[in-house]
């Protein structure tokens, strides 16, 4: 079935380089059957013409309140009326400053301002702004207000540097709303469920200034925290230090720095949760002992004695109920399967998740994974290469069918 058939999606187009991109992402919806209309800001005119968008999307585009050779209105509330879902790509800093603080000095952000359809903000700028703490804070906001944000992709950018903030390929934004509209309905297996999920990794400080940790960018955890949200169950999510936050705003969120802290939370939690995923990177390990002053740089070197952390798969396994499901992650290199149903057995886990450091654009730091699922009657499914999104999917399906 094709999820765009028939859907009508307006995109908004504002002042960036990366909107030469928006011509293909346009070419993409009609050629899957989307009714498309476009809207531009006045700077977007000076990096891609209105005609060359307007013949793609076989729609008229608008860049004013009202034509001035005949006064026609440009009305932004039909326009968001009309829409299933509205796309802003690329979205510059400006703008997204402008979305969160409610400005609306142009068509784009009136329109957004009225919009009832859900909005999807594809970012696109020079790393350094991107990482600035106002377009954080920006950011945050929209996600809060429960706008969705697909991640801009590294390499290089129109400022000569090269880093974090290209605007994702057309193809990606294409497939990740494809895969908004091919969500089901609740399940109502789900309805009433409380669901446990950690992610990210853990921080284990050394001294005021320095620390142990992985990796881990939570966005696996993420992922399965949204789609079991929207699949109906009620998600915690205690989450480590990281930079991405869920797209759902049904997701309860805690925040948690180290391994003892994740610990805590999640063993407190648990016996009043029916399912609990563990794909947080916590770290195996931790300075034995805290030093409460930044420790001196010393030329003859310096040692580091380290302690175990409490493992919080084992331990939940020791107090699980029969009528609770617990999920583990495994992340291996060699005897990959023989140790993942090792540790399905030692932990008492109902389902384990397979990955593989062996995988390429699979693991840390990926949009995409490649997983085998193993449950406790010894089934494996095998997966091949999806987005994160899609194996969470997976899963959260795997986890209802053991209900």
């Amino acid at each position: 079935m094709n999820m765009l058939e028939n859907k009508n999606i307006l995109i908004g187009v504002t002042g960036g380089i990366a909107a030469y991109k928006t011509a293909t992402i346009i070419r993409l919806f009609v050629k899957d059957g989307a009714n498309v209309k476009v809207v531009m800001t006045e700077n977007a005119k000076k990096f891609i013409t209105p005609l060359t968008l307007a013949t793609l999307a076989k729609n008229p585009v608008v860049c004013e309140f009202f034509n001035p050779e005949n006064g026609d209105w440009n009305s932004h509330v039909d326009l968001g009326l009309w829409s299933d879902l509205f796309l802003v790509a690329p979205a510059t800093a400006n703008t997204i400053a402008k979305m969160a603080n409610g400005i609306a000095d142009n068509l784009l952000l009136t329109t957004y301002l009225s919009a009832k359809c859900p909005v999807f903000i594809a970012p696109a700028m020079d790393a350094d702004m991107l990482n600035h703490p106002a377009t954080k804070r920006n950011i945050a906001t929209l996600l809060s207000y429960g706008n969705y944000f697909i991640e801009p992709d590294e390499g290089d950018l129109a400022s000569g540097l090269t880093g974090k903030g290209r605007m994702a390929e057309p193809e990606r934004i294409v497939d990740e709303i494809k895969y908004w509209f091919s969500k089901k309905k609740l399940n109502p297996k789900a309805n009433g469920k409380k669901l446990l999920v950690n992610a990210g990794p853990t921080r284990e400080a050394i001294d005021p200034v320095r620390y142990i940790s992985n990796h881990s960018t939570g966005k696996m955890g993420i992922a399965l925290a949204d789609v079991a949200a929207d699949h109906g169950f009620d998600v915690t999510l205690v989450l480590g230090p990281v930079n991405i936050l869920p797209k759902n705003r049904k997701v309860k969120v805690i925040d948690v720095i180290s391994a003892d802290d994740m610990a805590e939370k999640c063993i407190s939690i648990f016996p009043e949760s029916d399912i609990a995923i563990l794909s947080a990177a916590v770290a195996d390990f931790k300075p034995a002992e805290y030093v409460g002053q930044k420790i001196k740089s010393k030329k003859s070197g310096f040692s580091l004695e380290l302690t175990g952390t409490m493992d919080i798969a084992e331990s939940m396994g020791k107090i699980k109920r029969d009528d609770q499901i617990l999920v583990g992650f495994a992340l291996e290199t060699e005897n990959e399967t023989i140790n993942a149903k090792k540790k399905l057995l030692k932990k008492n886990l109902d389902i384990i998740v397979l990955n593989s450091l062996n995988d390429n654009e699979a693991g840390f730091g990926f949009d995409t994974n490649k997983i085998t699922i193993i449950d406790k009657f010894d089934k494996i499914d095998k997966f091949e290469l999806k987005s994160k999104y899609q194996v969470a999917e997976d899963i959260i399906k795997k986890i209802i069918s053991m209900m």
